[in-house]
């Protein structure tokens, strides 16, 4: 009886012990597979504030993605290029995310003499996109650029001029932004940032992979 309490203590113990290995290498190995995203811009910098409109005219302002993780992109419906690419590639991202609360897709226009409400209404259903999930933006152009150029730092800018109807933004970035209004990127092993290319198959599915580490980010 003795030896058989004696056994059963043991194997009691050696299943313990087995778990607390497990539970560790678990953990450490969690750890490792935590993606290096890199803060983006000067310390406590931010997204400033906005007000642009939706695809159904009602205004959409910085108080609409606070606390959200944000991808961001700038393009025009008329573009022949690098748009049309773009855009079926934040489709994906739209698909992946498109009923988590906590993800949102703000895709700006560079040309909003042309991209009106209506017009950007009628291209956002070629994507089937939920204006609360999916935001195609426009308004005043000086306001779209300057929110380009100072919150996202999209220096992407054909020789940024002095008069605002010289500038034109054409990049094929997109932008990730944190809950807590921070940009954020992947840097590689040697520390260098990497942007996400919006033309890149790879570089959106990395993209994916990160809005869904920053929506469980503490």
């Amino acid at each position: 009886m003795k030896r058989q309490k004696t056994a059963a203590l043991l194997v009691t113990f050696f299943i313990l012990l087995s778990a607390g290995f497990s539970f560790y290498y678990y953990a450490e190995s969690k750890k490792m597979k935590k993606p290096k995203l890199a803060v983006v811009g000067e310390a406590g910098q931010g997204i400033r504030p906005f007000a642009f409109l939706n695809q159904l005219g009602d205004t959409i302002t910085n108080k609409d993605i606070k606390n959200k993780v944000v991808v961001v992109e700038y393009f025009f419906t008329t573009c022949k290029g690098i748009c049309p690419k773009m855009n079926e590639n934040m489709a994906k991202v739209y698909q992946a995310f498109r009923s988590d609360d906590d993800v949102l897709i703000l895709s700006h226009t560079v040309d909003p003499e042309r991209d009106s409400v209506a017009a950007m209404k009628t291209y956002s259903l070629r994507f089937d996109a939920d204006p609360k999930r999916w935001m195609f933006l426009t308004g005043n152009k000086q306001e779209l650029y300057d929110q380009a150029y100072y919150s996202y730092l999209m220096t992407a800018v054909e020789e940024r001029q002095e008069n605002i109807e010289d500038d034109f933004i054409h990049t094929e970035k997109f932008v990730l932004v944190d809950k807590k209004g921070r940009l954020r990127v992947r840097v590689d092993k040697d520390g260098r940032p990497m942007a996400y290319d919006g033309t890149n198959e790879k570089s959106v599915a990395q993209l994916i992979e990160d809005v869904k580490f920053l929506t469980t980010e503490e």
